[in-house]
């Protein structure tokens, strides 16, 4: 191997891997983002891949070659002379030395970090339950356990379902600034029911308010005819202690709805806020609501961060919230706490709805944001959810019923806004997927095509096989084919389905005029933009995803696309991530459950991708259609942008699950020349919206952006 530094190009490291599929690679740094390379296998010039930015000015080369090939050299071209960067012989006992050379560390470092995560847990459960693990957090245990395993090696970012992780993450967290004078200053009025709490984790809980450093509050529980002494001695104790502590002792007990009512008839406040009787809030958790209201005395209803503390009051299990989306919380109650609502407006539907404990907050909050639209989210940790035994903080086995009223909650919202539809408990996450009942528009299902027949006929088998919906058409959009078994499938398919058309796009390859093209000439109200390289798995898919592009709020719908390993390839788009935007999960197993159920129930993203989007066609055509500038990649993102710039809000449904081969009919977009195209199209991107590709109100602010739901190390 002969290899040189030129004057742009500093070769830091050189590889050569693979057995039966050998590959080429190499870390360099340089100043251009796309040098210009010229790369020759055995005398004949190749293509190769550019990887990712690493570091700022730190790149990845990568070229795959065939087994029998003989030498390969690789130059650069720089001030109009042709530099050689490396040449080097390909012998398999070159790659074979480099495969046996790895092995022995790999296997040392798989078997440190098996080794060391099982003691961590086995120092967890003797702590935490003596050996004497409830049945009922088996699987929570697990699942953290095989959840540690899978970051081995992971020297970038912290797990924040890894409760070791989220502590040092936490310790790390920088010093609070100084507290900004505020000059609106209303009543909170903080409303807590209790019944038969012990006399320290009251305590801890009232102590935690009293000393916020926001003072202008009150403290309204309702005892529910609580039957232990410690709880009324410590209930009297605080009443004398402090003249905001306000007490109702109530004759009968009626549950959580009916004491927290009786909590809200003696509260004062302009708002109120909930608090269980076992939990703490942070002690800047009333200033940085006060202090929201002061930037927009508009709002009616604030949430924010939380996490829980475990069974010896450590910090873990952060849930880092979205900004208000509509459509994830028809799948579950993502805001619960730290809530502070305008008192009126809590009032005005009625208070705590009897018969919905379990989920009475979630009913409210369904009821509360069919009134207003004014909602922030506070992306900090501002309360914290103490588990204990018996409460749903520890596992939502200890509440079955809480599921249950859960999907009355949502069927009950669904009625009172007059939409047609059921609700389903996915049966891994207990979450919920409501399915909307309509009459079936005719869909438009569009597929762009270059050749590769056998490819395009799976896909065609799978929508006419599957597809449990009747009223759709599909348009094939023929780009130039040149092979005789494209033009014998489209003869086929013609002859055999009276609602298959193939639509000529005799053009230079442009995703978004193609389609565009096609939509133009489609007579459904809905539309759906496929890639001919997917196949439904899903039968009911349509029916799922058109029930939700048919609601007046939603833009994009999409699905979640599997690899043919049965490994995620798309569940959602992030905004930001990794550079202009990525998918979320990628390379997950389909069984997972992803955080809080994002991999099994629906949920609100910045973007879904266009290899299987959904759409009402006006809505498409409101927008501008597909931006015709980007050829290739970011055309799906930035229709996703448009969308939610126009006010639509973006589904993902995951129950909904495609394979997808991934662009197999068009080859790699990282070759040399495409690569070009492609950073052209993300400087379009990062010009024409800026700032909004630069953060995501679907993510959270305290998640990297190097990689999807964790946290930055550094």
């Amino acid at each position: 191997m002969i290899k040189h530094s030129s004057k742009e190009i500093q070769i830091l490291k050189v590889r050569l891997v693979g057995l039966a599929n050998p590959k080429l690679c190499f870390l360099y740094k340089s100043k251009k983002s796309s040098p210009d390379f010229y790369l020759t296998i055995d005398g004949s010039r190749s293509d190769y891949n550019l990887m990712k930015l690493i570091s700022e000015d730190e790149y990845m080369f990568e070229v795959i070659f065939p087994r029998n090939a003989k030498k390969i050299e690789l130059y650069v071209n720089e001030d109009g002379k042709t530099k050689n960067l490396l040449r080097l012989n390909n012998h398999f006992i070159l790659r074979l030395f480099s495969k046996l050379e790895e092995l022995p560390h790999k296997i040392y470092l798989h078997a440190k970090h098996f080794f060391t995560v099982l003691f961590q847990f086995i120092v967890l459960i003797w702590k935490q339950h003596h050996f004497l693990v409830p049945v009922k957090l088996w699987r929570k245990y697990f699942y953290d356990f095989r959840i540690t395993l899978r970051s081995a090696g992971n020297s970038l970012f912290y797990n924040p379902f890894v409760q070791s992780d989220y502590l040092s993450w936490l310790s790390k967290q920088k010093s609070e600034k100084d507290l900004e004078p505020l000059s609106y200053r209303p009543l909170i009025s903080i409303l807590i029911p209790v019944y038969n709490v012990g006399e320290k984790i009251l305590s801890e809980c009232l102590d935690s308010i009293l000393n916020q450093s926001y003072s202008n509050f009150e403290i309204c529980l309702a005892d529910d005819c609580s039957t232990k002494k410690e709880t009324l001695n410590t209930l009297k104790r605080y009443e004398k202690k402090d003249s905001r502590v306000k007490v109702v002792y109530r004759k009968t007990n009626g549950h959580i709805s009916a004491a927290t009512n009786s909590a809200l008839n003696i509260a004062k406040g302009e708002f109120i806020a909930l608090v269980d009787n076992d939990d703490v809030l942070d002690k800047n958790a009333l200033y940085e609501n006060i202090l929201a209201l002061n930037k927009d005395k508009h709002i009616d209803f604030i949430y924010s961060d939380e996490d829980k503390l475990d069974f010896n009051g450590r910090r873990c299990d952060p849930h880092f919230k979205p900004d208000y989306s509509p459509d994830t919380l028809l799948s579950l109650n993502y805001i619960c706490h730290f809530s502070v609502i305008r008192k009126k407006l809590v009032e005005e539907v009625g208070g705590f709805e009897l018969g919905m404990e379990g989920a009475q907050d979630y009913d409210l909050f369904l009821k509360i944001v069919e009134k207003t639209n004014r909602i922030h989210h506070i992306p900090k940790i501002l309360y914290h959810w103490r588990m204990v035994e018996g409460s749903t903080s520890a596992s939502m086995d200890n509440k079955d019923y809480a599921s249950d009223k859960g999907k009355l909650a949502i069927e009950n919202a669904l009625i009172r806004r007059n939409i047609k539809g059921h609700v389903e408990i996915d049966s891994k996450s207990l979450y919920y997927c409501v399915v909307y009942e309509y009459e079936e528009p005719l869909v438009s299902i569009i597929i762009p095509t270059k050749d590769h027949a056998d490819i395009t006929e799976r896909c065609l088998q799978s929508i006419y096989e599957k597809t449990t919906y009747k009223n759709f058409e599909i348009l094939l959009v023929n780009n130039r084919s040149i092979e005789q078994e494209t033009y014998e499938l489209f003869d086929k398919y013609t002859k055999m389905y009276s609602n298959f058309k193939v639509i000529d796009a005799d053009m230079e390859f442009n995703y978004s005029k193609i389609n565009n093209l096609a939509v133009n000439q489609s007579k459904g109200d809905v539309i759906v933009l496929l890639n001919n390289d997917t196949e439904v798995i899903t039968s009911d898919w349509l029916k799922i995803m058109v029930g939700y592009a048919l609601q007046p709020h939603v833009g994009a719908v999409g699905a979640k696309l599997l690899y043919p390993d049965m490994t995620v390839q798309h569940a959602g788009i992030i905004l930001g991530l990794g550079g202009v935007a990525s998918h979320a999960y990628i390379g997950s197993s389909r069984d997972d459950v992803g955080a809080y159920g994002r991999l099994r129930v629906p949920y609100n993203y910045s973007g879904v991708t266009a290899a299987c989007l959904v759409i009402r066609k006006s809505v498409f055509n409101e927008v501008g259609q597909l931006e015709k500038d980007l050829s290739v990649a970011y055309n799906d993102v930035d229709l996703n942008l448009k969308l939610l710039e126009a006010g639509y809000l973006n589904v993902l449904v995951p129950q909904v699950e495609l394979l997808h081969y991934e662009s197999k009919s068009r080859g790699s977009d990282t070759t040399s020349e495409k690569y070009k195209r492609f950073l052209l199209e993300q400087e379009y991107m990062y010009s024409k919206w800026k700032s909004k590709v630069r953060s995501d109100r679907f993510y959270n602010a305290n998640f990297s952006y190097k990689g999807w739901f964790v946290l930055d190390k550094d």
